[in-house]
């Protein structure tokens, strides 16, 4: 075997052994958490304002949003349906000097986190049709 073909690699080692090095980016970052995300997590005011109608029926709106998290009923026996997601979202962003190896690097990280919630609030007639509904939403 020649030097020069043990060379190459040397070189190709070199270069993926490198590859693991590099901190994946915010963009990537957001795209995974958004890829992880099931149809369950896609409930949102603006969803709500396009899907659900005053006089639909309660099928289609667990078409529309999925099952509640919640189901009462009044003294007239109508049920009220609510809706409740807390999500907290990380970013972490981070930057380091020159790594080999495993030889430890300069590095400086900042990390942030939002936690959101959305409450929707159904509430339903002697017929099963959606007779009301609000929604309130907070991020913090």
């Amino acid at each position: 075997m020649s030097f020069k073909y043990i060379g190459y690699l040397g070189a190709v080692a070199f270069l993926l052994a490198l590859q693991g090095c590099f901190p994946t980016s915010l963009v990537d970052q957001q795209k995974d958490m958004q890829e992880a995300k099931g149809q369950g997590d896609n409930i949102s005011v603006g969803k709500v304002q396009r899907e659900i109608k005053v006089g639909m029926s309660s099928s289609d709106v667990v078409v529309a949003l999925g099952s509640p998290n919640m189901v009462t009923t009044d003294d007239k026996r109508r049920e009220t349906w609510v809706y409740d997601k807390v999500s907290t979202e990380a970013m972490i962003s981070a930057s380091s000097g020159m790594r080999f190896f495993w030889l430890p690097a300069d590095g400086k990280a900042a990390a942030s986190t939002t936690q959101k919630t959305l409450t929707i609030i159904i509430k339903f007639d002697e017929k099963a049709k959606v007779r009301d509904f609000a929604y309130h939403q907070s991020k913090f």
